[in-house]
């Protein structure tokens, strides 16, 4: 069979960092489709690790190549699963984004709602703080993640009303402050830090007032 112009420039693209195996896997037998799938989600998972090594090395600015060069695998490999850098940096984000609410969902079993509210907060403001920079690129090429992906946020909001009500309910905060205005705080932190050019340290210092100031205040009832 003869391949497409479009085929043959996608395949010279590919660069001798790697094998592209979801176009040059064998063709033929039942098990060829399910090996190409599972191809297809490693080299997905590859880049977006590649990615935020890269990025958080070098900035959003470093051409997108050296992400796939980063990952071992070929530039059409990438532009098939990421047509844009912005399709990357989404991705980063809304796969944190998931692992926060499972992170989330693990602490809603933890034995001191109190700390567990704590603790989550401050994986929150780590993750804030290490993606504000793919967060501020998706808004400047016009991109609303928040629309884009509502029902993930409000599954994180749900996740944070759930910590939190379970710390209120043993006086572990105080209760006169909703999940929203808690995660309002927190994001604002970071921006602040942010803009700061504060450390990491630095942040998490800042982090720690906010939390202290979520502590019952003593006497309270």
């Amino acid at each position: 069979m003869t391949r497409s112009p479009a085929v043959d420039a996608l395949a010279s693209s590919e660069s001798a960092a790697g094998t592209d195996q979801e176009v040059l896997s064998p063709v033929g037998g039942g098990e060829t489709p399910r090996m190409m799938r599972t191809d297809a989600v490693k080299n997905r998972q590859r880049i977006l690790d590649a990615a935020e090594e890269v990025f958080a090395a070098e900035g959003v600015a470093v051409p997108i190549d050296a992400v796939a060069e980063r990952a071992g695998l070929g530039v059409g490999t990438l532009y098939r699963h990421f047509p844009n850098k912005e399709a990357l940096f989404e991705a980063i984000v809304v796969d944190r984004i998931t692992a926060l609410v499972a992170t989330a969902k693990e602490f809603e079993l933890a034995e001191d709602p109190g700390q567990a509210l704590f603790s989550f907060l401050q994986e929150f403001a780590r993750q804030a703080a290490s993606k504000r920079d793919l967060f501020e690129a998706l808004g400047s090429a016009g991109i609303d993640l928040k629309a884009r992906c509502a029902d993930l946020f409000e599954d994180l909001m749900r996740s944070v009303d759930v910590l939190l009500s379970r710390a209120v309910a043993v006086r572990g905060v105080r209760g006169d402050v909703p999940a929203n205005e808690i995660v309002g705080l927190i994001v604002g932190t970071c921006h602040a830090a942010g803009d700061s050019g504060v450390t990491d340290a630095g942040l998490g210092r800042m982090v720690s007032v906010v939390l202290d100031g979520l502590r019952p205040v003593a006497g309270d009832s």
